[in-house]
C-alpha cells in the first residue's frame, strides 16, 4: 500500500514540476564579470531577460560599483543625483528584475563607463512562461482548483507514507 502512495505522489510531483517557471540568474559579463574590457551589448545581445531573473554583478571594489540609472545617465555615463538609489558596492550585487521595460547600469569609476565601456542596457521581458509539458502529460490541463487539490493530496500522501 505504501508503495502505491509513493507511485501517486511521484507521478504528482511529475506532473506539477515541469510547470514551474524557473528564474535565472545572470552572470553580468560571464566568467570575465563587470569590468573594463568586456562588450556588454555582445554579452547580453542572446540572453532573454524574464521578471523574476536577476543579474549578479561581481567585480572588484575599488575601483568598480554599480549605478541603476535611466537611459539618458547611461548614454552621457551620468551617476544618478544625490536623491536616487546609492550605487552598488559589495562586489557581488544581486538585482532582481521585478518589471518589465528597460534598464541601465554603469560603473562610475575614473573613465569606466565613457571611455572604456563598462555599462550594460538589457530590456525585461514579462514573467517567463512555464516549460511545455512532457509528452506523458501533453494535453492536460489543470486549473488552479485541480493544482491546489493535487498539491494537497501530495502533501497528505507524503505525511501517510
Amino acid at each position: 500500500m505504501a508503495s502505491n502512495k509513493f507511485v501517486t505522489l511521484v507521478t504528482l510531483v511529475m506532473i506539477l514540476l515541469p510547470t514551474i517557471a524557473m528564474a535565472t540568474d545572470f552572470i553580468v559579463g560571464g566568467d570575465s564579470g563587470w569590468t573594463t574590457g568586456v562588450d556588454y551589448s555582445n554579452w547580453a545581445k542572446d540572453k532573454t531577460f524574464h521578471v523574476g531573473d536577476a543579474l549578479v554583478f561581481k567585480y572588484s571594489n575599488p575601483p568598480h560599483n554599480v549605478f541603476k540609472v535611466n537611459g539618458t545617465g547611461f548614454k552621457e555615463c551620468v551617476k544618478p543625483t544625490a536623491n536616487d538609489q546609492a550605487p552598488l558596492t559589495s562586489g557581488n550585487d544581486r538585482i532582481e528584475l521585478k518589471t518589465p521595460g528597460n534598464k541601465w547600469y554603469i560603473c562610475t569609476a575614473a573613465n569606466h563607463c565613457a571611455d572604456l565601456g563598462q555599462k550594460l542596457v538589457i530590456t525585461v521581458m514579462d514573467a517567463a512562461p512555464a516549460p511545455a509539458p512532457s509528452s506523458a502529460v501533453r494535453g492536460i490541463i489543470f486549473s488552479g482548483y485541480q493544482v491546489f487539490a493535487a498539491a494537497v493530496v501530495g502533501v497528505f500522501l507524503a505525511v501517510a507514507i
